[in-house]
């Protein structure tokens, strides 16, 4: 069978919220296919499923709305934690 599965997660060096990364990454078959960064602001694929993803993604606002707020919601309540 095949296997598709995401991971997010925050990258902590202070817990000043701006230099926080947020960071959900996509994998198709254990190959990491394509990356959100909130330091990039977009998707970056990295093979052909990623980049035909990557490519669909950013251009869905909504979608891109919901990654700029993750920081702040998922990575804020981490900050006391880290």
């Amino acid at each position: 069978g095949f296997i598709h599965f995401s991971t997010d997660r925050c990258e902590f060096n202070s817990s000043d919220l701006n230099k926080i990364e947020f960071i959900r990454s996509l994998y198709y078959n254990k190959v990491e296919c394509a990356r959100y960064s909130s330091s990039l602001g977009k998707f970056v694929g990295y093979n052909e499923l990623g980049l035909k993803q990557a490519e669909a993604w950013n251009n869905n606002p909504s979608y891109m709305a919901e990654l700029r707020a993750a920081k702040e919601v998922y990575c804020k309540f981490y900050i006391h934690i880290a």
